[in-house]
């Protein structure tokens, strides 16, 4: 009896298994070889030796194409499920590296989103240079949520969260400001009240929201109502439609700085103060670079860019 010569099997080389994802997604054996940046013979010897050592065919010829079997995109799964959990652990270790340095996870409403974060993060880092920070711009109930859940190490909101687990502190924003197109007929005025804006066009915040409450209290101690044409949930977009000159608005100056250089700023009588707040867990994980973050929200906040 003639037995047939066993071919022994050996374990695929980390550049085999690269040569076999490059050929599968780049469909051909030249671009492959582009991706691996090598010449395109030695990327077929790649794919030839892979077949070679699996005893397995991992491709079929198809006019100068290599198709992929069953058994080739079997392997290309599982060689991708792999690698991707190569690079799962490459994430963590890059983690890892920044907690040596510290890391701070801040939240903030979309209304602080802009220039405002900017000077803060600006502040910040000039003091903590190596200091990795992460900002998730949510709405203030899913940040409240979220700072409970210590998933995030301080959040600025506009109402904090009553918890025994929490701390909140007021994040005062100098008064409410009239924000008019540039070259509106009412710059002219150095003030403005509520008179002033009969029949002009008004972009208002969302009926819910805290400024529109306080702005229509003021109106109403006149007896008067804004002549509302567009309402907007966000502050970023109610200070673009003022300054595309769809109307005028009344706002805060922390969350109407992302179109400064593009408005004319009035001062507005009678005066509407209007806080955030800075809520971060008793204990916070890094309670030395918590304490910092708000020092410089805080000295962010007396240094607005829109003033009167």
């Amino acid at each position: 009896m003639v037995f047939g010569r066993v071919i022994p099997m050996r374990n695929p080389s980390l550049r085999q298994l690269e040569a076999l994802m490059a050929v599968v997604e780049a469909g051909t054996v030249s671009r492959a070889s582009e991706i691996l940046r090598i010449s395109q013979p030695a990327a077929s010897k790649l794919i030839q030796d892979l077949e070679a050592d699996t005893g397995l065919q991992l491709f079929e010829r198809d006019s100068g194409r290599l198709v992929p079997t069953g058994r080739g995109m079997r392997l290309y799964e599982e060689v991708e499920r792999i690698f991707g959990g190569v690079h799962q652990l490459a994430r963590a270790v890059e983690a890892i590296r920044r907690e040596e340095h510290g890391q701070l996870v801040i939240g903030t409403m979309p209304a602080l989103s802009g220039p405002f974060i900017t000077r803060v993060l600006k502040l910040f880092r000039a003091r903590h240079p190596d200091v990795f920070v992460s900002v998730e711009a949510r709405s203030s109930q899913f940040l409240t949520e979220a700072v409970l859940l210590r998933r995030l190490d301080v959040v600025m909101v506009i109402s904090g969260l009553e918890h025994p687990s929490v701390v909140g502190e007021a994040l005062k924003s100098p008064p409410a400001v009239a924000i008019l197109p540039k070259g509106h007929r009412l710059c002219e005025k150095k003030e403005l009240t509520p008179p002033d804006f009969a029949d002009e066009p008004f972009i208002a915040f969302g009926p819910t929201s805290m400024m529109r409450r306080k702005v229509d209290a003021a109106f109403d101690a006149y007896g008067l109502r804004p002549r509302i044409v567009i309402e907007a949930t966000t502050a970023p977009n109610v200070a673009e439609f003022v300054a595309a000159g769809l109307g005028v608005t009344i706002g805060d100056p922390l969350s109407m700085e992302i179109v400064a250089d593009r408005v004319a700023i009035r001062r507005f009588i009678p005066e509407i103060a209007f806080e955030y707040e800075i809520v971060r867990p008793v204990r916070a994980r890094n309670s030395s670079l918590v304490a910092d973050f708000v020092a410089a929200a805080h000295s962010a906040a007396l240094s607005t860019t829109i003033a009167p």
